[in-house]
């Protein structure tokens, strides 16, 4: 038989606090009044006194309403049914179609055992070459995205999630604005990639309580497939939007703030989502790429300056493009070795070219006299920023690095590229 408590001691925010017995940390309640009803989860326990962030916030509970409690942590169904499904980020249907209830799993619980990962070492093709080639995404790695508000962030997450190989795709989205969810759900479709696509949506309208289960869903979904086998590619928009979340329940709760206001547990808290990317032994994956948006372009921030020391790199996408220069995917070595024997000298040579081509047009700023070599530096920029680092090419890691030859062939001698003469010899002669 159920247990009823009638008395709410205290209503702060989206958190009521009342006195309750023989409940756990993290266990599900129901607070039902006049208004209608809610769930709730338990986030703070001092003896009799627990504290509940109630999902659907707190307009229109009273002190008189009643809580009961489910004897459970969160749950969420798992099932083959979740393809071409969109769900909020509390884990009710978006899409107007039936909830699911069948094989309900625990949403949640600790990253898998280092122990029994393997190394990551496959690579992810996106055929987006600033990607594919200069810092190539490698399956079961955890790699943010920083960004300043104004980029096309989500565009690329979109982008990556229609060309990836991978087995299933899990979106989810953190106080996104309402156009911004119905571009992800409208390119998806458009794309064909919905039916092997799940995405868990909080929008900037929905409880604030809900942003923190999005990643925690998302997640949890992706390691059951990933241990069924299933390389699944987790995207996740925005982290710093999760982590305002995290910071709005905290002052609520009168928690002493940490650097700019943020709780002390961030660094543990943004941990425990990227820790969950993992390689398993039987071929199933975990990969991880979110956004972090970072407030007026400042890596010191407190979120992209504790994600840095919890991932294998960064993106740094500006200007519209990623940078080559403020990028790195630390994983990258692990692969690029294997695909090509000229990858890794494309890599370097075209970037190294692309570095001098910036102190060319530095030169030229501050009107000093632009020598043949500058010139020929300054056109070999124009031409690479246009063919290869713009957003919109799409072309595979085989046929960008051909084109990458043929942009150095375009402006350059041989011996001037300083890329070892045994792969020119190979190379060159194809264009």
């Amino acid at each position: 038989m159920r247990k009823y408590y009638t008395r709410i001691k205290q209503i702060a925010g989206n958190v009521i606090t009342l006195k309750a017995s023989d409940v756990g940390y993290e266990e599900l309640a129901i607070v039902e009044g006049a208004w209608g009803k809610s769930l709730g989860q338990v986030i703070r326990l001092s003896n009799d006194e627990v504290v509940l962030q109630v999902f659907s916030g707190t307009r229109g509970v009273s002190t008189s309403d009643r809580v009961s409690f489910l004897g459970s942590s969160m749950r969420f169904s798992f099932s083959q049914n979740l393809f071409g499904r969109i769900f909020s980020g509390g884990g009710e249907p978006r899409d107007k179609r039936s909830s699911l209830t069948e094989n309900l799993i625990e949403v949640g619980g600790p990253a898998v055992n280092p122990a029994i990962r393997l190394m990551p070492n496959s690579m992810i093709s996106t055929n987006i070459p600033m990607i594919d080639v200069f810092n190539t995404l490698v399956e079961g790695q955890k790699l943010p995205i920083f960004s300043i508000p104004g980029e096309p962030y989500n565009e690329l997450l979109a982008r990556i999630a229609l060309q990836a190989e991978a087995d299933v795709i899990i979106l989810g989205g953190m106080g996104l604005k309402y156009d911004e969810y119905l571009y992800f759900k409208n390119r998806l479709e458009e794309g064909g990639a919905m039916s092997r696509s799940i995405m868990f949506i909080h929008t900037a309208s929905d409880p604030v309580v809900e942003c923190l289960l999005t990643p925690d869903i998302a997640l949890t979904v992706a390691e059951n497939f990933a241990v069924s086998g299933k390389k699944v590619l987790v995207l996740l928009t925005d982290m710093t939007n999760f982590s305002n979340a995290m910071k709005e329940i905290a002052i609520t709760m009168e928690q002493i703030p940490s650097n700019r206001g943020y709780p002390g547990d961030l660094y543990t808290q943004l941990a425990s989502r990227y820790e969950k990317a993992v390689v398993f032994e039987n071929g199933g994956s975990v990969t991880l790429m979110a956004v972090t948006t970072m407030p007026g372009d400042d890596v010191t921030h407190p979120v992209p300056d504790n994600t840095g020391y919890i991932t294998e790199g960064q993106f740094y996408l500006k200007g519209g493009w990623i940078d080559p220069f403020g990028s790195l995917s630390r994983l990258k070595q692990a692969v690029n070795g294997k695909t090509r024997d000229d990858h890794r000298a494309i890599m370097d040579g075209c970037i190294q070219l692309y570095s001098k081509c910036r102190e060319s047009r530095e030169k030229r700023a501050m009107g000093f006299e632009m020598s043949p070599w500058d010139i020929k530096l300054l056109k070999y920029g124009e031409a690479f920023e246009e063919k290869i680092m713009k957003l919109s090419v799409n072309i595979s890691l085989f046929g960008a690095l051909d084109l990458c030859w043929k942009i150095l062939a375009n402006f350059f001698e041989p011996r001037e590229t300083g890329i070892r003469s045994a792969l020119c010899e190979k190379y060159w002669q194809k264009i």
